[in-house]
């Protein structure tokens, strides 16, 4: 059944991918209706306190269908996301990243999911990250499944679908990297349904990444055991809700 859907895409310092991404989606988008997989849509680009101009490339698409919100300054990119889902207004939210590593026309691989679950979340496969990521990837998951059973193929994958109540009311209290993980392991608790789906995943064409930095990776562990220390057990399961 044809429905509306909110195209979330963070961005840092993207200037050389922001206008291929938005593009991109756009087509994506535009294909979608055609097909009568999707009746109306949005792009809304976050931009993340973006020193390169970032901005600026996205103000000049002029797209009446592209929606800029910006950050005055860096604040992580749990925060990109959480000012993105907000600004949203469609029925459905997607959000991946801007850094081309994805096919947005794979969009159409999620959709005929998200009738029957509540999320549907991509994992790459094949992975095409450098063998640190990988490792710390690999290590990631295993954190997670060992402090909240948290059994998900890819948790970080910048490629997921949300029917839109599964986030309206939704806390999301990281800034930084475990908001994936906040944002699956909040939804699970409240009994949301996910669905996971192999996508394709591409090299970085251009720009810095920085997901495998020191600093993005301790803070995400800094957040992930603050995360641990304010859930309580309620039913045999862990929550975090309470506060």
């Amino acid at each position: 059944m044809p429905t509306s859907l909110s195209f979330v895409l963070p961005a840092f310092n993207e200037r050389e991918n922001i206008k291929a991404a938005v593009q991109q989606a756009s087509r994506a988008l535009s294909t979608l209706v055609g097909a009568g997989m999707l009746d109306d849509w949005e792009v809304v680009v976050v931009d993340d306190g973006s020193m390169d101009g970032t901005a600026d490339v996205v103000r000049e698409l002029y797209d009446p269908s592209v929606r800029l919100v910006q950050h005055q300054a860096n604040l992580g990119y749990g925060a990109a996301l959480r000012t993105g889902f907000e600004a949203s207004t469609m029925d459905l939210i997607f959000f991946t990243d801007a850094d081309l590593q994805f096919d947005a026309m794979e969009i159409d691989r999620l959709l005929p999911w998200i009738e029957r679950f509540d999320i549907v979340a991509g994992y790459r496969s094949p992975r095409q990250d450098p063998w640190v990521r990988r490792a710390n990837a690999a290590a990631w998951g295993l954190a997670l499944y060992g402090a909240f059973g948290l059994e998900v193929e890819d948790v970080n994958c910048a490629f997921k679908l949300f029917r839109r109540p599964v986030l309206d009311g939704l806390p999301i209290d990281s800034d930084g990297a475990f908001v994936n993980a906040e944002i699956l392991l909040r939804a699970k608790m409240r009994g949301y349904t996910i669905k996971q789906v192999a996508v394709s995943h591409y090299a970085r064409p251009a720009g810095v990444q920085t997901g495998a930095q020191p600093r993005v990776v301790l803070r995400a562990f800094r957040e992930l055991a603050r995360f641990y220390r304010h859930g309580v057990l309620k039913d045999g399961q862990r929550t975090a809700d309470a506060k």
